[in-house]
């Protein structure tokens, strides 16, 4: 026997519901995106005079706005440490999702600032990391869309995860701070002609048989300044770092982002690709594009983050077996 308190403030509705055993047992929601510390207590109150017999408190974990999102975690880990229990939480577009029979979709709410929170589905699953793009971006994917409005995470969904589906422990807060300082020790500047040959030693350390060869190298690099723009990354006068973008027709595309091993996951990469867009920008270019290894898993996030959004892939684009992916960000 196990009854469930189930929250959600992710969205502008704040969703109750109450399930024991897979039965519902209250299930109310208000909507309204400035009351979520007001509506949820008293949401809360009416679903404790059906039944004060809970045994686990499930919460939507987001992603969605900071202060609405902060209010119903906060009311469900304090419940559950004031009455002994455990809480577990879950991603709110899955809970959202659970409810729509479709082979393939994406589901997306509100993230203010003009932009939309969304994931994608495949038969039932979701097949992406939770993101925020623009509405214009999500439209270019050709993929059904299920907006807030029409639909929200269902607390009675979110029950049903708590004991089956993926726990989270985190708020998913996916917009990152607009400023982040600079790697320690790094310096960061324009690439020279004296950097190619050790550049085009980290390619083919990096990148093996894929690696662009010198000539290569030379070839883009002499596109800049006026249509391309490069830049390097030392420690210590030691190139350790470089990347590359190249603008025609209105449109940017990355060339690279490399990084040594030894210096990777210390905010080198996230600073390179934060200086290209802002080329782009100058640039005045309508979109950004570049191409990724699938199975890139520790690139991709950094690239969504930054509003890039997967538009095709490309089989065999990096040899045989091996497939790109296709990203675009735009930028009007």
């Amino acid at each position: 026997m196990s009854t469930i308190l189930s929250i959600d403030t992710s969205t502008s509705q704040t969703s109750v519901a109450l399930v024991k055993d897979g039965k519902v047992l209250f299930d109310k929601n208000h909507n309204d995106p400035l009351a979520h510390g007001e509506v949820l207590p008293k949401l809360v109150a009416q679903a404790l005079e059906v039944s004060r017999d809970i045994d686990l408190v499930a919460v939507g974990m987001g992603p969605g706005p900071f202060t609405g999102l902060r209010v119903g975690i906060s009311f469900a880990q304090s419940f559950a440490q004031a009455a002994g229990i455990d809480w577990a939480g879950v991603c709110s577009l899955d809970a959202m999702a659970a409810t729509i029979k479709e082979s393939e979709f994406i589901v997306s709410t509100d993230a203010r600032r003009k932009e939309r929170y969304w994931a994608r589905y495949e038969n039932g699953k979701r097949v992406t990391a939770p993101a925020v793009s623009s509405a214009f971006e999500l439209d270019k994917l050709g993929i059904k869309i299920f907006n807030e409005g029409d639909f929200y995470p269902d607390p009675v969904a979110i029950a049903s995860l708590a004991l089956t589906g993926e726990k989270v422990l985190q708020p998913i807060y996916i917009r990152k701070p607009d400023a982040y300082p600079l790697p320690e020790g790094v310096k960061f500047r324009v690439m020279t002609a004296l950097d190619l040959v050790v550049a085009t030693g980290i390619e083919k350390e990096v990148y093996g048989k894929t690696a662009w060869s010198s000539a290569q190298f030379k070839e883009e690099f002499a596109k800049a300044p006026k249509d391309a723009y490069y830049l390097a990354a030392e420690v210590n006068g030691e190139l350790i770092a470089y990347a590359g973008i190249f603008y025609v027709a209105d449109v940017a595309d990355i060339h690279t982002i490399t990084v040594v091993e030894k210096y990777r996951r210390k905010g080198v990469g996230r600073e390179l690709l934060k200086r290209l867009i802002d080329w782009a920008r100058v640039k005045k270019a309508d979109a950004i594009m570049l191409e990724m290894r699938a199975g890139n898993d520790a690139a991709r996030p950094l690239y969504e983050e930054y509003g890039f959004v997967e538009i095709s892939r490309r089989e065999n684009y990096y040899g045989p077996g091996l497939t790109a992916v296709v990203m675009r960000k735009e930028l009007k």
